[in-house]
């Protein structure tokens, strides 16, 4: 939701999925300090939704742990410094599944995240990292900061939030227990820090922290949406239109687990040849709405086809 704080020029805006575009629009034309927890409003329409806060004088806060933590250790006079951004990913319920496996999967094993608790369709974009693929191009419009720059790295602890690489070979992360209150404290707080009973982080009960590279084979969502931001006009935007109706099928057990990304691939397949994710010159905000819903119309057209299942 968009949800006034203590005064009406903070906001939080948190509806789920590219319904959440036009009221964060709205915000950031009136000139709030905006709490970003709605990825999508980015993904379909970042530059237009940046520059319309900028015009009118807004703020926008990130409250996605991993921007959050981006935002919270980048140096904005060393922003032309940056080597990489690189976020943090806990792999997800299937992170050592098999793609048989996960063709198998249920809704109830892909919400069953091992380590934060959220709704249903974030659950399921968690299980088939689509959610950090959705995260890249956040970051990369948020943070001015391109798509060769952005990268995933698998963090099963979920302790590293992300991390700024500089060019001076040093790397600053932000550190936290997973929970939400942390990101959400900081972004109604800020330019403050909120003082209020956080729970601490105990690196020596955590003992070990681990990484490792995302499986680009077992997760393809991630190469579609570095395809999509590459492409850029109407791509993202597609991309996150067909990555919503696919999840729903999913949900709704029409679909298998990796048909979820092959619907994608092919809804960004389709409408590639066709020229609907061309760069538009009408206004942004209602060229975003025109290729979400044709993205929409062609991947509950592929959802229908029986040669969508691979």
């Amino acid at each position: 939701m968009v949800a006034a704080a203590e005064s009406a020029s903070w906001v939080m805006a948190a509806i789920v999925g590219a319904a959440g575009l036009r009221p964060t629009l709205a915000a950031a034309r009136n000139g709030a300090t905006i709490a970003l927890a709605n990825k999508e409003s980015l993904v379909c329409a970042g530059p237009a939704l940046l520059a319309a806060a900028k015009a009118a004088h807004g703020v926008v806060v990130p409250v996605d742990s991993e921007h959050s933590a981006i935002f919270q250790v980048l140096q904005p006079d060393c922003a032309h410094r940056i080597k990489r951004l690189i976020l943090t990913a806990s792999g997800g319920p299937f992170r050592t599944w098999s793609k048989a496996q996960m063709q198998a999967a249920t809704p109830e094993q892909a919400v069953a995240h091992p380590n934060w608790s959220m709704g249903a369709k974030i659950s399921v974009d968690s299980a088939t990292m689509m959610n950090k693929g959705l995260e890249m191009i956040e970051a990369s419009y948020l943070f001015a900061t391109p798509e060769a720059k952005v990268d995933v790295i698998v963090h099963p602890q979920s302790v590293i939030h992300s991390l700024v690489e500089y060019q001076d070979g040093s790397t600053l992360a932000q550190l936290g227990p997973p929970d939400m209150r942390a990101p959400i404290a900081c972004a109604w707080a800020w330019p403050d820090r909120l003082p209020w009973p956080a729970p601490g982080l105990d690196l020596a009960q955590v003992a070990t922290l681990t990484f490792e590279a995302p499986d680009a084979e077992r997760f393809p969502a991630l190469r579609l949406a570095r395809t999509a931001l590459r492409m850029g006009g109407g791509a993202p935007a597609a991309l996150n239109a067909a990555n919503e109706v696919s999840v729903a099928a999913f949900l709704d057990r029409r679909i298998g687990f990796l048909d979820i990304a092959a619907t994608v691939e092919r809804t960004l397949e389709r409408m590639g040849r066709s020229g609907d994710l061309a760069p538009s010159q009408n206004d942004p905000i209602d060229a975003a709405f025109a290729v979400d819903g044709r993205a929409r119309q062609v991947a509950s057209e592929l959802l229908q086809s029986s040669t969508l299942v691979n």
